[in-house]
């Protein structure tokens, strides 16, 4: 696969296209937890809550770190905020959308 400005976003794209990760994400959104607890949010087990950590650590969108034997997790404000931006950018017109740049070579 090429690499283009999308090919990180489609990751993140793909990481919230899962209903547990979006619930994760909701979880994460009043602050760091533990994954122990939020495990009791969950009818998932500690495999499939990491694997879902995992994804979402791998496209950034969430930090984690080590407290003795658990994971406490929270959400990466950084990454968040320039997804944010991404969806603003895409959605609102400029100057080198594609639908310009394929008018313009269609219309020579």
């Amino acid at each position: 696969m090429s690499d283009t400005p999308f090919d990180e976003k489609i990751i993140i794209f793909k990481a919230l296209s899962d209903f547990n990760r979006l619930r994760i994400m909701d979880i994460l959104s009043c602050g760091e937890i533990c994954a122990c607890k939020m495990l009791e949010d969950f009818d998932i087990t500690q495999p499939t809550l990491s694997h879902h950590m995992k994804v979402l650590m791998d496209c950034r969108l969430v930090i984690g770190r080590k407290e003795g034997k658990w994971m406490h997790y929270s959400i990466n404000k950084e990454k968040v905020d320039e997804f944010i931006e991404f969806i603003q950018y895409l959605t609102n017109d400029k100057e080198n959308c594609i639908c310009k740049v394929e008018r313009g070579r269609n219309d020579e």
